[in-house]
């Protein structure tokens, strides 16, 4: 995990080398998140929780920018009554295209790190999960920037790595509305 942590900073600090402007700012919104995969069950409803950390914004052409961000994001998910609640430290690093003057599509890897995890059953019994310390995943979406620093997103996590130590196949899956502020 460290590998890849210092592989993206050595990525931005390259990119900070060539950048026309580096813009820094805040960002807070909703996450509905679930879990995913062939153990889970069938009736999973998502999990409403937040998101909020700092961003930095590398404009490296008018057309194209990288947005590194450090977030504390809730995710997991319930069922019948069962709650899994899972909170990672992540380090999303997305390539911004504008497609127009303030209206950009997003993508990019996204390096998160469990702080905390809680699972809740109905029967009140203890659960026996071993979580995955680390999880990787893909991000894509969308955003719209004012000229005045505020800006709007909405995107999608993908988690690639399962985040569980006894299945290959359970991953976290969120959907993501934020607003944020460029200073």
């Amino acid at each position: 995990m460290k590998k890849v942590l210092l592989t993206v900073l050595f990525a931005v600090s390259l990119f900070s080398v060539n950048a026309q402007s580096v813009k820094f700012g805040v960002k807070a919104g909703l996450n509905f998140a679930t879990v995913n995969g062939d153990d889970v069950g069938t009736n999973v409803d998502p999990r409403t929780g937040f998101h909020a950390g700092g961003v930095a914004e590398l404009k490296l052409t008018d057309k194209f920018s990288i947005q590194p961000e450090l977030l504390f994001s809730q995710l997991g998910s319930q069922s019948e009554g069962n709650k899994v609640r899972l909170n990672y430290l992540s380090l999303p690093v997305m390539a911004k295209f504008y497609l127009i003057e303030g209206l950009s599509v997003e993508a990019g890897p996204q390096a998160s790190l469990l702080i905390d995890d809680k699972i809740e059953l109905v029967s009140g019994a203890t659960p026996n999960v071993n979580w995955e310390d680390f999880e990787f995943g893909l991000n894509i979406g969308a955003g719209y920037t004012f000229n005045n620093g505020l800006f709007l997103q909405t995107r999608y996590a993908f988690g690639l790595t399962s985040i569980q130590e006894i299945s290959d196949d359970t991953r976290n899956g969120s959907f993501q509305v934020s607003v944020g502020y460029l200073f």
